[in-house]
C-alpha cells in the first residue's frame, strides 16, 4: 500500500506499519498556531456562512490537503489546550472557549473526508495514536523535561477518547462520527486497543481496524463478547441477577451466621464490584464517572463495600447489633439497584438524561447553602447551648425543618433558643430559604431540563459513545462474566508473573471460551443463522417469495417475513439504467420544452391548452419482437398535423362523436397518456357550437385550461387559440424560479447581506464619530 494513499485501494485497510509512521505531533503545534479567534463566539456564530468562508474553509482545505489520518485527533487535543486555557485565563475565557469550539468544528469538517472509505473513517476515529509520534529528539526531549516522568511517554488515545474526555458532543453527534459508533455497537467493525492500565492486560495478539466476517470467523469467537450490543444485553442479565440474590438475601437474613443466599449475593456483588473497579481503572476516571449508569453502579459499590465491612466485623466479634445495623445499610442499596435495573428499558428518556446534571447542580447548590448559613447555624447553637434540649443534632433537624417548609416550628420553637434573638434569626432564616433559595434552585433545574431537552440528542449520543467505547480495551477480564471473572482474576494475575505473553494469551483464551460458552454458543447460532443475511432467514425469505399471491397477503404472515414492496424498490434503484436511451427520446438538453418546431405537436399531444372534441390517434402496431430502439425512431420520424383553423363537423359526424361508446373513450385517453412518450399523433379539431366539454375525456377535463377558451353564445363557432406568447412568458417565469435556488443566487444574496451590514457599520462608526467630535467641541 502506498503510504502516502492509504485508502487508494477501498478492499484494503491501513496497514498497521502505515498507522505507525503517521507523523502526528507537527500537527498539534500547527492547529494551535492557525486557531487565532480574537472574539468570543458562539456555535451559531462559528457555523455562519461568513466565519465559514472567511476562517473554517481556509483552515480545512489546509489541513485536508496533507491526507494525515492523525488531524482528527490533533484537533481535540488542541481543543483540550484551549479548553485548560479558558480555566486558567479568566480574562480570557471567552475568547478560549469559541477557540475549543473552533476545533471540535474543524475535527468535524475534516472527518467528512475519510468518510467515503468505512474502513477509513474507522481508521481516523478509532486507532490509538501517539502524540509524540513524527517528534524530532529535541521535542522528545522537552516534554521529557516537562513531564519529569517516562510514563506518559506512551500515553496513545483515539480520537472518540479525546472526544469524550473533551465533551465534543457535537463532534460525537456526527454523522461520520456516529456511523463508526454504531458499527463498534453492532460489531461489524472489529479492533481492541492495548491495555495501559489495566490489573490484567493481554496484548500479545492485538485486533488491526477490520470489518467483521462471519463466514471468515472462528466458530467460538470470543472477541464477539465484548461487541457492545450483546455486552449491553448480558450485563442486563447479570443485574436481574444480582437483584435476585440481593432480594432474597434480605428475605432470609440471619444476624448470627450466613446463609447460602447471602453467600450468592456476596459473590456475584463481588464479582461485579470487581468488574466495575477494572473498567474504571482501564478507562481512567473521568470517563468512567462521565457515564451516568457507571455512577449508579460505584454508588451501589460502596454500599455493598460499608455492608461487607459491618458484617466482617459483626461475625467475628459476635455482635448482632453490627450486623443488624450491615443488612439495614444493604437494605438502602435498593434506592439504587432497583432504579438501575429499570433504566434499561428507557435509557434515552429525557428525564433520565437530566438527572446527572439536576443532581451535580442540586449537589453543589446545596453545598454553597450550608456555607453561605454555617454563620447563622454557629450564632443559633452557641445562643441555645445554654438550654440542654437544644444540641448540635436538634438545632440542625429544627433548621431542615424549615427548609423544607414546615412553618409552624418558625414561631412555636424560636424563642426557646433565646428570648431576644431567637425569633429575628430564625425569621430571617425561613423568609430567605423558603421564598429567595428554593425559588432560585427550582430556576437553575428548570434552565438545566430545558438545556438537556434542546440538546437531547447530543447529550444520549454522548452517554451512547462512552457506553461503546468502554469495552474495547485489551484487559483479560472484560471478556468474563460474574462471578467467573473473580476466578479468572486468581488464576491469570499469579500466571502473569511467570508465564510468557503467548502462554498467558492461551490460558486467557481457553478460560474464556469455558466459562462463557453458553453465552458463544447463543451468539454464534444469532449470527451465523438469524441474523439479517443468515442463512435461516435467507431460506425462509425465499420460501416465502415461493407462495401463492393470496398467502403472502395474510396479515400474519406480512408482519413476520416483512413486505415484498422494499425488495422491488431496491431491485429497481439497484439496476444500471442506460439514462442516455432514455433521455434520446426527447432530443437535446439545451432543446426548449416549447419550441417552434414541437410546440404545436406537445399543445396538442397534452390539451392542456385547448379543447378537443374528436381526436384520432394514429400508432404504431406494437410488435413483440420490435425493439425499442425501433419503435424510438419510427416515432421520430412520424410528422404531427394539426388544424390551426378549426373546422365545422357535419351532422352526421357530431352524431357519431356524440355516440362515442365508453369503451372509445378509454382508448381516446390511453391514446393520450401514450402520446407523452412520443408517437405519432394526427388531430382534426372540428367545432359545431355545442358545448365540448362533455366530449373530453376526464384527464383533458382535469388539466384543461379554461382561461384559454373563448367563450361565445350558443350556435356560434367556438374558435381555439394557442397563446404561444403567454406559454414562453410562463416557462420563463419557470426557469427564473429554478435560477433562484442556484448556489451562485445564495452567494450573491449573501454578498448582499454582507454589503448592507458593512453600510451599516460604517454609518454608524461615522454617527459615533460625529458625536465625538461634537462633544470634544
Amino acid at each position: 500500500m502506498d503510504p502516502e494513499h492509504p485508502s487508494a485501494d477501498p478492499l484494503l485497510a491501513p496497514t498497521p506499519e502505515y498507522l505507525a509512521s503517521v507523523k502526528v505531533c507537527p500537527l498539534i503545534p500547527a492547529l494551535k498556531k492557525d486557531v487565532t479567534v480574537n472574539s468570543a463566539l458562539s456555535w451559531e456564530q462559528l457555523t455562519a456562512s461568513d466565519i465559514n468562508f472567511a476562517i473554517v474553509r481556509p483552515l480545512v482545505v489546509k489541513y485536508a490537503r496533507l491526507k494525515n489520518m492523525a488531524v482528527v485527533y490533533a484537533c481535540l487535543v488542541v481543543r483540550s489546550y484551549f479548553l485548560a486555557q479558558s480555566e486558567i485565563n479568566l480574562a480570557f475565557t471567552g475568547v478560549m472557549q469559541s477557540r475549543a469550539n473552533l476545533c471540535e468544528l474543524l475535527a468535524i469538517k475534516l472527518s467528512t473526508y475519510f468518510a467515503s472509505h468505512s474502513i477509513a473513517r474507522a481508521a481516523v476515529l478509532c486507532t490509538a495514536w501517539n502524540p509524540l509520534a513524527g517528534a524530532t529528539p529535541q521535542v522528545m526531549q522537552d516534554v521529557r523535561s516537562a513531564i519529569h516522568s517516562e510514563l506518559g511517554l506512551e500515553t496513545a488515545q483515539t480520537a472518540i477518547e479525546m472526544a469524550i474526555a473533551t465533551r465534543a458532543k457535537a463532534f460525537l453527534a456526527s454523522p461520520v462520527t456516529q456511523n463508526v459508533i454504531n458499527d463498534l455497537y453492532a460489531g461489524n467493525v472489529v479492533f481492541s486497543l492495548n491495555a495501559t492500565r489495566s490489573i490484567l492486560a493481554d496484548n500479545y495478539k492485538p485486533r488491526a481496524i477490520q470489518i467483521y466476517d462471519v463466514r471468515k470467523a472462528p466458530f467460538l469467537n470470543h472477541y464477539r463478547l465484548r461487541v457492545p450490543r450483546y455486552t449491553a444485553i448480558l450485563e442486563f442479565l447479570n443485574f436481574t441477577c444480582l437483584m435476585l440474590a440481593f432480594v432474597l438475601c434480605l428475605a432470609n437474613q440471619d444476624k448470627a451466621r450466613i446463609t447460602f443466599w447471602e453467600a450468592i449475593f456476596i459473590l456475584w456483588a463481588s464479582a461485579c464490584a470487581l468488574e466495575e473497579y477494572t473498567a474504571s481503572t482501564e478507562n481512567g476516571w473521568y470517563i468512567y464517572i462521565a457515564n451516568m449508569w457507571n455512577a449508579f453502579d460505584f454508588s451501589f459499590t460502596l454500599i455493598f463495600m460499608v455492608y461487607l465491612c459491618l458484617r466482617i466485623d459483626g461475625l467475628y466479634y459476635n455482635d448482632l447489633r453490627t450486623s443488624s445495623f450491615a443488612f439495614d445499610v444493604l437494605a438502602c442499596g435498593a434506592c439504587i439497584l432497583f432504579p438501575r435495573l429499570a433504566f434499561f428499558a428507557v435509557a434515552n428518556h429525557i428525564v433520565i438524561l437530566s438527572i446527572q446534571a439536576m443532581i451535580v447542580q442540586f449537589v453543589v447548590f446545596m453545598g454553597t447553602v450550608i456555607i453561605c448559613f454555617s454563620g447563622l447555624f454557629f450564632t443559633l447553637w452557641t445562643l441555645g447551648m445554654r438550654l440542654d434540649h437544644w444540641s448540635f443534632s436538634m438545632l440542625g433537624w429544627y433548621l431542615i425543618q424549615i427548609w423544607l417548609g414546615n412553618s409552624y416550628v418558625v414561631f412555636s420553637k424560636a424563642s426557646s433558643i433565646h428570648p431576644i434573638f431567637g425569633t429575628p434569626l430564625v425569621t430571617i432564616f425561613a423568609v430567605f430559604s423558603n421564598t429567595l433559595l428554593v425559588t432560585i434552585l427550582i430556576s437553575i433545574l428548570s434552565n438545566t431540563v430545558a438545556r438537556i431537552d434542546a440538546n437531547a440528542t447530543q447529550e444520549y449520543l454522548f452517554q451512547f459513545a462512552i457506553s461503546t467505547i468502554e469495552g474495547f480495551k485489551n484487559d483479560a477480564l472484560f471478556s468474563y462474566q460474574p462471578p467467573f471473572n473473580i476466578m479468572a482474576f486468581l488464576i491469570l494475575k499469579p500466571a502473569s508473573w511467570f508465564l510468557s505473553p503467548r502462554a498467558l494469551h492461551r490460558v486467557n483464551v481457553f478460560l474464556i471460551k469455558v466459562t462463557s460458552l453458553p453465552q458463544l454458543l447463543a451468539i454464534t447460532v444469532y449470527e451465523r443463522y438469524l441474523k439479517s443475511g443468515g442463512r435461516i432467514r435467507q431460506t425462509s425469505k425465499d420460501f416465502f417469495r415461493k407462495l401463492p399471491q393470496h398467502i403472502k397477503q395474510m396479515p400474519f404472515l406480512d408482519a413476520l417475513v416483512g413486505s415484498s414492496h422494499s425488495d422491488v424498490y431496491d431491485a429497481i434503484l439497484d439496476m444500471d439504467v442506460d439514462e442516455l436511451d432514455f433521455f434520446s427520446e426527447f432530443g437535446d438538453e439545451d432543446e426548449p420544452i416549447l419550441g417552434t418546431r414541437h410546440s404545436k405537436e406537445n399543445l396538442a399531444a397534452t390539451s392542456s391548452r385547448t379543447q378537443l372534441q374528436e381526436a384520432s390517434f394514429d400508432f404504431p402496431s406494437s410488435s413483440p419482437t420490435g425493439t425499442r430502439r425501433r419503435m424510438l425512431s419510427h416515432n421520430r420520424g412520424l410528422s404531427t398535423r394539426i388544424n390551426s383553423t378549426p373546422t365545422v363537423a357535419a351532422p352526421q359526424q357530431y352524431t357519431r362523436s356524440l355516440s362515442t361508446s365508453a369503451q372509445d373513450q378509454k382508448k381516446g385517453e390511453e391514446s393520450y397518456g401514450a402520446v407523452a412518450s412520443g408517437p405519432a399523433l394526427r388531430v382534426s379539431i372540428p367545432n359545431n357550437g355545442i358545448g365540448n366539454s362533455s366530449m373530453m375525456s376526464p384527464l383533458a377535463r382535469l388539466f384543461s385550461n379554461r382561461t384559454s377558451i373563448a367563450s361565445s353564445v350558443a350556435g356560434q363557432t367556438l374558435t381555439m387559440s394557442t397563446p404561444e406568447g403567454t406559454l414562453n412568458a410562463k416557462k420563463v417565469e419557470a426557469l427564473l424560479e429554478e435560477v433562484k435556488d442556484l448556489p451562485i443566487t445564495r452567494l450573491s444574496e449573501e454578498m448582499k447581506d454582507l454589503r448592507e451590514r458593512q453600510v451599516r457599520i460604517e454609518n454608524l462608526l461615522l454617527t459615533l464619530t460625529r458625536n465625538m467630535d461634537s462633544g470634544g467641541s
